[in-house]
């Protein structure tokens, strides 16, 4: 899939092809961002554009919007109308037998390591393997390219096996650290890549990826996409059962703390989000509080969108009468410390904390 195919990223994509089209491409690179946001299909096009014998140039592109969905995500910019047209340098033909190859990962210089299944790790003897491999000059295409997925999954000594290779890398030849949790490598190593921060994306983009490629209908598509966080991955893994539970938990519970009440009555309250996994075990427990903490950052973002007077803008429209009801007892200081404290939250949860005290200490601060 060429740049231009990809959902978001915009600015990103449009430096990133300047810099391939002018020849100052860092050997390697790190791709940073939550999961699920386009990352690996990225690194993929920037094999095919690599490699591609007839790349286009000066490519416009503009994303479609989710049913004409206006903005209200921070970094979106103007929340007025749709996106201006992006330039991008170069991009890929996709067309070419080396675009299809890369795209179906068969072309023999495009490597993708992984984690194994059963560890979870990338272990030193896969990049050993890797470091052996790159010596040899590109067998079909012009560059071979190296995508890492999930590159903190590689463990200390596999890390340090790749140092050599990125201190020296070979001609021909670019890596691609792809990683939802950058900090996690090790110094020498982010040393040695320059960063590309890919944010999250709209919830606009979340729900037209829902409807195009994954076939959710449009209301779906939307709810999904508002508890995703900016990650298509999220949404995909939110089934519809469990985030309309989440959802009618989330309302439930700003309801309540729409009303005046003590500690001890909102501590009660916390119970309509903890304590719901199927799975029975603690990762379960904090997953599915995750799940319901961002329902009520979802509820909440169109309680700030109804109170902006920017009704086109609610994601949640079902719930668009219960909502509006929200709006006097939360106003723009109390969202702001609401969404503070969410993301606080779901920070303290993928730090494996206890997600009891997560759940009472979240509502004592919304």
């Amino acid at each position: 899939m060429p740049f231009r195919d990809i959902t978001g990223h915009d600015r990103t994509f449009a430096r990133l092809t300047r810099s391939i089209a002018s020849g100052s491409l860092p050997p390697a690179l790190i791709f940073s961002g939550v999961a699920g946001i386009g990352k690996r299909r990225a690194a993929l096009a920037l094999a095919q554009t690599l490699n591609c014998p007839t790349p286009v140039h000066d490519v416009q592109r503009a994303e479609p919007r989710s049913r004409g969905m206006l903005s209200f995500d921070a970094h979106d910019g103007d929340s007025r109308g749709g996106p201006a047209p992006v330039s991008l340098a170069i991009d890929a033909c996709g067309e070419c037998a080396s675009c299809r190859r890369i795209a179906r990962r068969v072309h023999p210089d495009i490597i993708v390591i992984e984690p194994a299944e059963d560890t979870g790790n990338i272990r030193v003897e896969d990049v050993r393997a890797l470091n052996d491999r790159i010596n040899y000059r590109p067998f079909e295409g012009r560059w071979r390219v190296v995508v890492i997925d999930v590159a903190d999954a590689m463990l200390d000594q596999a890390q340090n096996a790749l140092l050599k290779t990125l201190e020296e890398p070979p001609s021909s030849s670019v890596f691609t650290l792809i990683t939802a949790r950058p900090d996690d490598l090790l110094p020498t190593v982010r040393s040695r890549c320059p960063r590309i921060r890919f944010a999250p994306l709209t919830i606009a983009e979340v729900a037209a990826i829902l409807e195009r490629e994954h076939g959710v209908d449009p209301t779906g598509a939307q709810a999904l996409a508002a508890v995703a966080g900016g990650s298509v991955g999220v949404a995909l893994e939110t089934a519809s059962a469990s985030l309309a539970n989440a959802r009618a938990a989330a309302e439930r519970l700003l309801a309540h703390l729409a009303r005046p009440g003590d500690a001890r009555s909102r501590l009660l309250a916390a119970g309509e989000i903890v304590g719901k996994s199927p799975k029975g075990s603690a990762a379960g427990e904090r997953e599915s509080l995750a799940t319901h903490l961002r329902a009520v950052h979802a509820l909440l973002r169109d309680v700030g969108v109804l109170s902006a007077g920017r009704e086109p803008a609610v994601a949640n429209v079902d719930l668009k009468p219960a909502l509006a009801g929200l709006v006097p007892a939360f106003d723009r200081g109390r969202l702001v410390r609401a969404f503070a404290a969410i993301d606080q939250a779901l920070d303290a949860l993928a730090r494996n904390a206890s997600p009891k005290i997560v759940a009472d200490w979240v509502v004592l601060q919304i």
